[in-house]
């Protein structure tokens, strides 16, 4: 028997908006709400958009050199990191490969760091074995919200002016509405935007104040993939895994210069040698011709006719206003303004590789 999906702090206020409620690792979330995907996805790209992301994993680490020890779990130079800074990162295992991303904020006394929601359950005994001396707590009495798009900063500034001041990236303490709250700014859509945590008991309470902005409104899940991906942003469980490396994922932006020098983190022989001397495969963007989306798992082939990858996330774009993918073709092949095809239902559909993303990002650095 499979137990029944956890509910967020805002799961009334989901039912209260007419959220359309489904089953998503383990949790009720909203997949819409009455304004419908495309409606959602274009309110984040114009306006400001409101999603409830509490699924996802919160972790305190408290301890000496916290962020040296994450090193020896993660590629990234997080011994390095700022107070007041946060940085995406992954963890690697011994082959090289992802086991999950995440972000790592420095908090002063403390690190925060956020995981994908079906991997709570991996990666909090992962750091809790593998971090000596570092107590690791799960967070389970707070809400995590995002509010997202061009008109964020206005939604949140008017209740919290301290938002206004961070850059991208940046993370501080400040009240919302008399209520504490850890506020971030990063996302997960390609627009600027801030992510915060609340107490639970607070979650609603707060969530309306944004809400009552002229400029936001709620939205679900299908408008956040979209979304990420027009932004060119993974998924784990789609474009990333425990099989691909950070290489092959087009991801050796946020390995900082002096980790992919010195190694020192779980699989860094991979990740060095395919450095050196280029990955199996990389992951590309893909843009299909005509009106259908080429979904996961879609057969690429070159122009010759073979084989070179597959389709990882794909959707209809809806700033793009077509359709749009992302997939891993083998060495060789993947420069933009490649031809390939795609096979879907059994016949070859035109396609292009693209450079990532598909739409521009707009953080404010």
């Amino acid at each position: 028997m499979t137990d029944a999906p956890k509910r967020t702090p805002l799961y009334d206020l989901h039912v209260e908006l007419g959220g359309k409620m489904v089953d998503f690792a383990g949790w009720e979330m909203p997949v819409q709400y009455p304004m419908g995907i495309m409606g959602e996805h274009k309110q984040c790209r114009e306006k400001a958009a409101l999603f409830d992301v509490s699924h996802m994993g919160q972790v305190i680490l408290r301890g000496d050199n916290v962020g040296e020890k994450l090193e020896t779990l993660c590629p990234q130079a997080y011994a390095t990191l700022k107070e007041g800074k946060a940085r995406y990162g992954f963890f690697t295992n011994e082959d090289g490969g992802i086991m999950d991303d995440l972000i790592v904020s420095n908090a002063g006394d403390h690190y925060f760091v956020v995981v994908n929601a079906a991997l709570r359950h991996q990666d909090i005994p992962h750091m809790q074995a593998n971090l000596d001396g570092v107590e690791v707590t799960e967070i389970f009495d707070r809400a995590l919200v995002a509010v997202q798009g061009p008109k964020a900063e206005d939604v949140v500034g008017e209740l919290c002016p301290a938002a206004r001041d961070l850059k991208f990236m940046e993370t501080t303490v400040a009240e919302i509405g008399g209520v504490e709250c850890r506020i971030s700014r990063l996302g997960y859509t390609g627009e600027d935007g801030y992510e915060i945590s609340i107490p639970e008991a607070d979650a609603i309470r707060v969530s309306k104040l944004f809400l009552a902005h002229d400029d936001c409104q709620p939205a679900g899940l299908g408008a956040r993939d979209s979304l990420r991906l027009e932004a060119g942003l993974c998924l784990y469980g789609n474009d990333i895994d425990q099989s691909t490396s950070p290489i092959e994922a087009s991801l050796s932006w946020a390995i900082q210069k002096r980790r992919k020098e010195e190694g020192g983190f779980p699989g860094a022989a991979r990740v060095q040698k395919e450095l050196a001397e280029g990955a199996a495969k990389k992951l590309v963007g893909i843009k299909p011709e005509g009106r259908a989306p080429a979904r996961q798992g879609v057969e690429v082939q070159c122009a010759e006719g073979n084989t070179i990858g597959a389709i990882t996330s794909g959707s209809f774009g809806p700033t793009v206003g077509s359709p749009v993918a992302m997939g891993y073709v083998s060495a060789g092949h993947g420069e933009p303004g490649e031809k390939v095809n795609l096979i879907i239902r059994g016949k070859a559909q035109p396609a292009e590789i693209v450079a990532l993303p598909f739409v521009t990002q707009n953080y404010k650095r």
